[in-house]
């Protein structure tokens, strides 16, 4: 990970109190078969010791050191304008990343120069052969899903096919999309930002392509704990709702306004069983105080070149396609039936 030698790629790592993935994570990246790349790690306030960690052991990483946790959207963002090279590699701090996995970047971006944001393939960290996610789909209720998540690595999952758009944990992306359509949206702080991002990627007429030989292995929730806790369920409800008025015109949010209540309801379901409604409705609370700046802001963003409200919401509804057919097949696996499910692609689809 030499400075002197730069292949085009710098790797981000936001971190918050990760020392032990962090350890993982930078071993793995010390042990790739190519190996001109730079790292920055951008420490959002530990009190575990990682900054004194990465010093101590890998002194060509470099190190921005916040005061405070400014979130994943602030951390990233940061880190983004630090770095120099056209290409950057974000990184979720809880990732083992294959040994390979840079050398097969740097071929695909120059087998394919015009193209400007990649997903890499997220394996389990527990079980390899299993997935945590193949490029990223998106539903009309407004959230983000990774295609493949929890089902076993198959032949469909390993041929190189474009998607919606790439989970920020590990994803690549060219300088010129941040311009294009600006950064992360730190008001998210975190969760569904690159949700928010990938929807904007989407509108302004730029592609994601996903890469089945850039493996990664990832832990999940290594930061902030279990995947469902009150911190994630009033994030979550909050930022999907900044994500539908920042994305979704009036049109659309009429025409897909029956499948944003099937998902609401099952969410708040979901978060019930869980004992964590007092978390959405702080979520949702929370929400109203930005509702009309989240509009303002996709005013703001209009592109040149962007897709028509149509054709963005015909895009939108393939994905979700795509990703239902991903969760029927994870629950064929298992064992479970899928009549609720086909009973929405009946009436919304």
């Amino acid at each position: 990970m030499s400075e002197a030698q730069k292949s085009g790629i710098d790797i981000v790592i936001p971190n918050w109190n990760g020392r032990q993935m962090l350890e993982i994570c930078l071993a793995s990246l010390a042990a790739q078969s190519f190996t001109d790349f730079n790292v920055i790690v951008v420490d959002n306030g530990s009190a575990d010791g990682s900054v004194d960690f990465v010093r101590s052991t890998y002194s060509q990483v470099k190190i921005i050191e916040l005061s405070r946790n400014y979130g994943f959207s602030g951390a990233v963002n940061l880190g983004l304008r630090h770095s120099r090279q056209d290409w950057v590699l974000l990184l979720n701090n809880d990732i083992e990343v294959d040994h390979r996995c840079v050398e097969k970047l740097t071929e695909i971006i120059k087998s394919e120069p015009t193209q400007r944001m990649f997903a890499l393939k997220m394996c389990s960290f527990d079980q390899r052969t299993v997935l945590d996610g193949a490029g990223d789909g998106v539903l009309r209720g407004g959230v983000g899903y990774r295609l493949g998540t929890m089902e076993s690595d198959s032949d469909k999952y390993r041929l190189r096919r474009n998607v919606f758009g790439a989970c920020a944990g590990a994803a690549l992306y060219h300088r010129s999309l941040f311009h294009s359509i600006g950064y992360f949206d730190e008001d998210f702080f975190a969760y569904l930002e690159d949700v928010d991002f990938n929807m904007r990627a989407v509108r302004a007429g730029f592609t994601c392509g996903y890469i089945p030989k850039a493996v990664v292995y990832h832990v999940g929730s290594a930061t902030t704990g279990s995947k469902i806790n009150p911190f994630t369920v009033k994030l979550t409800t909050r930022n999907n709702i900044y994500v539908i008025c920042k994305n979704f015109t009036f049109l659309m949010f009429l025409r897909f306004f029956p499948a944003l209540l099937v998902y609401q309801f099952f969410w708040l379901l979901f978060v019930v069983k869980k004992g964590h409604f007092y978390s959405y409705i702080s979520g949702f609370v929370a929400s109203l105080s930005k509702l009309f700046a989240m509009v303002k802001k996709r005013r703001k963003y209009e592109f040149p070149g962007a897709l028509s409200i149509k054709d963005f919401s015909e895009r939108i509804i393939e994905s979700e396609r795509q990703v239902i057919d991903s969760i029927m097949s994870r629950r064929r696996s298992q064992g479970k039936n899928n009549k609720l499910l086909r009973l929405y692609l009946s009436l919304f689809c």
